[in-house]
C-alpha cells in the first residue's frame, strides 16, 4: 500500500460509511480492483480508518449528544442487540461472510431491491413517514438495534438496515438517517475497538505505516464530514431508489469483474 491508496480508501470510507451501500463491501471491492492484497496490515488499515469517519459524527452532532440525553439512552438500547450478535458471530462473520464473494454480490444487490419495495409503498400511501426521534420509545430502539445486527453481513449496509427499519416505523428518512449516524459511534467504535484488540500485534508492529494510517484517518474524517450534511439534505426531497439503482447497476458490473 502506498500513500495514493491510502487517500482512496480513506475516501471510501468516508463517503460509504453512512450511506445505504455498505463501506465493508465497498472497502473489500475497491482495494482488489486497486491489486491490493488482504495482509494483515490491509485489515488494520480497514478497521483503523472508521475512527475518522466516526469523528465526523462527533463534530457534527456534539451538542445533540450533549442535550439530548433521552436521546442518548435510546441510542444505548439499540446499540446492544447490535453488540451481542457481533460477539456471537464474530467468528463467522469474519471466516465466513466476508470469504463468500458471490453471496455478498446477491445482498448487496437484494438491499438494492428492497429500497425500491419500501418506495414504493410509500408511494402508494401504504407508508406514511410522519414521525420525528421525540417518538421514539426504546422498545422501537431495541428492534432497530436488532435488524442493524443484520449488516454483520458485507452488503447490507448498517445505516440502511437502520433507516429502512425506521422507515417502516413511519419515521420521516431525514430522522432516521440522524439516528442511524449516532447508533453507528458505539456500533463502530465496539466492532473496530474489537478488530484492533485482535489484531493488536500488528498495531503494534505498524511504526512503519503510520504515515498512511494518518492519511486514510483523516481522508475519512474529511469525505464523511461532507457526505452526512448533505445525506440528511437529501433525504428531506429525495427517496432511496437512486441507491437501489446504484446497488444494482454496482452490483451487477462486479459479478463481471470479480
Amino acid at each position: 500500500m502506498n500513500i495514493f491508496h491510502a487517500i482512496v480508501l480513506g475516501i471510501v470510507e468516508g463517503l460509504t460509511e453512512f450511506l445505504p451501500v455498505s463501506s465493508t463491501f465497498h472497502l473489500i471491492w475497491v482495494a482488489k480492483l486497486l491489486g491490493l492484497p488482504q495482509t494483515d496490515f490491509q485489515k488494520l488499515f480497514e478497521v483503523f480508518i472508521q475512527g475518522g469517519a466516526i469523528l465526523s459524527i462527533f463534530v457534527l452532532y456534539w451538542q445533540v449528544v450533549t442535550k439530548d440525553f433521552q436521546l442518548v439512552k435510546k441510542v444505548a438500547v439499540a446499540f446492544v442487540p447490535t453488540a451481542i450478535v457481533g460477539l456471537v458471530l464474530y467468528k463467522v462473520i469474519k471466516d465466513v461472510f466476508f470469504a463468500q464473494t458471490i453471496l455478498m454480490l446477491v445482498v448487496f444487490i437484494s438491499i438494492g431491491l428492497l429500497f425500491f419495495v419500501t418506495e414504493f409503498l410509500i408511494k402508494k400511501e401504504h407508508l406514511k413517514l410522519t414521525k420525528e426521534l421525540t417518538s421514539l420509545t426504546y422498545m422501537q430502539a431495541a428492534f432497530i438495534g436488532l435488524l442493524q445486527a443484520l449488516a454483520v453481513m458485507p452488503g447490507v449496509s448498517r445505516a440502511g438496515a437502520v433507516i429502512v427499519a425506521m422507515m417502516f416505523l413511519k419515521y420521516k428518512r431525514s430522522e432516521a438517517a440522524k439516528f442511524s449516524f449516532l447508533l453507528a459511534v458505539p456500533t463502530i467504535l465496539a466492532a473496530s475497538g474489537y478488530d484492533l484488540l485482535k489484531m493488536r500485534g500488528q498495531l503494534s508492529g505498524s511504526g512503519n505505516h503510520t504515515q498512511l494510517l494518518a492519511i486514510g484517518t483523516t481522508a475519512a474524517f474529511i469525505s464523511a464530514y461532507f457526505v452526512v450534511k448533505w445525506f440528511v439534505k437529501f433525504l428531506q426531497n429525495n427517496s432511496l431508489n437512486s441507491f437501489g439503482w446504484y446497488r444494482i447497476v454496482v452490483g451487477l458490473l462486479l459479478f463481471f469483474v470479480k
